[in-house]
């Protein structure tokens, strides 16, 4: 037996960046650990090798937690944008 359990609030899928160099954002405002790096897990396994995703977040424990988990998996992290929620972390994909 399976069970799945579902988030009330489904986050959308990354949307391709302007097609000018710009990466994809995934939008996780309102998601809470550890959901955001599952989130983040699941938009990054299907991109290439050096692809680059923007993530928004919003859940301080997530500013902590998701950069170190993602760098730990081997993706290179940087903090774009950081005093104050929203933050914004650059993911370039380096690990499958």
């Amino acid at each position: 037996m399976s069970t799945t359990i579902e988030s009330s609030t489904p986050s959308p899928p990354p949307h391709p960046g302007s097609g000018d160099g710009d990466p994809a954002e995934l939008d996780l405002r309102g998601e809470v650990c550890p959901y955001t790096f599952v989130r983040a897990r699941l938009a990054l396994e299907p991109l290439p090798l050096g692809a680059a995703l923007t993530i928004v977040i919003d859940h301080p424990p997530a500013r902590r937690n998701l950069p170190r988990s993602l760098a730990d998996w081997g993706q290179e992290v940087e903090l774009v944008a950081g005093d104050a929620a929203p933050w914004r972390l650059r993911v370039v994909k380096r690990a499958p």
